[in-house]
This record gives structure tokens, C-alpha cells and sequence, in this order.
């Protein structure tokens, strides 16, 4: 492509942007520039910032354009953001926390590996020493 080809293609897009955002009839555009979103995943404080906006009284729709962001998404993050303040905030100790399962099922799991590393450590000591292994009852 030519240069003058791409100058005459790239002047009626510049003449269409400047009359949809309002410059062209010398009035202020209708809404506020889009800031650029940076490519990849929001990290938690780019999140916490977002949210913070919301709870100081931003509209969720201008947020959600502005940072590129579909409102439902936003909406998860503040309601996460708010569930894990109250959660912090509890100073009860009968309060159910979530991580108790996880560490109960790891300490069950720790004990059954326990278990059978005694019995593999006996069972291999008879073996070197020749000595019969354990009988096993009937199941009567």
C-alpha cells in the first residue's frame, strides 16, 4: 500500500473520531476518555483499588468502562472484598473459619501416612531380620 493510499484511508477516520467524540462541532465529548486497560489479570491491588472506588460512590457502569472490566465482575470483587472485611473484623471464637476443614483434613490425611510408614518401617525390618510377618486373622 502506497503512502498516499494510507493517508487518504486514515484522514476520514480521524475526521469520524473527532465528529463522534465532539470535537469537531466544538463541543466537549459526551463521556470522559477510556482509560487504557493493561493487558493480563488484575492483581489484588489494582482490584482493591476498583472496589475502593465503588464504596466511595463511583457509578459501577463508568468504573466498568473505564477500567475495561464487565460490571458483574466488579460487582463479585466488591462483594469479596466486603465478605472478607467482615470475615477479619469476627472476634469470636466459636466462628467457623474455613480453612479449619482444610487443616483437619490435612491432619487426618498426616495421620494415615503416619500409620503406614510405621507398619512399611516394621514390615521391612522383619524382612531383614528373617522373622515371619504378622499373621493375618480370619475374617470369620
Amino acid at each position: 500500500m502506497s503512502k498516499d493510499t494510507r493517508l487518504s484511508n486514515e484522514a476520514p477516520l480521524a475526521a469520524e473520531r473527532a465528529q463522534a467524540s465532539g470535537a469537531a462541532s466544538g463541543r466537549p465529548a459526551a463521556d470522559p476518555p477510556l482509560q487504557l486497560r493493561p493487558t493480563g489479570r488484575f492483581s489484588a491491588q489494582r482490584k482493591t483499588q476498583a472496589v475502593i472506588r465503588l464504596l466511595r460512590g463511583e457509578d459501577l457502569e463508568t468504573l466498568s468502562r473505564q477500567l475495561g472490566v464487565i460490571a458483574a465482575t466488579l460487582s463479585l470483587w466488591r462483594e469479596e472484598f466486603l465478605a472478607a472485611g467482615t470475615l477479619a473484623l469476627k472476634t469470636h471464637p466459636g466462628e467457623h473459619d474455613p480453612r479449619d476443614d482444610l487443616i483437619q483434613r490435612l491432619k487426618a490425611k498426616i495421620g494415615e501416612l503416619t500409620m503406614e510408614n510405621e507398619l512399611l518401617y516394621e514390615k521391612g525390618r522383619r524382612l531383614d531380620e528373617q522373622l515371619p510377618l504378622a499373621q493375618r486373622r480370619s475374617r470369620r
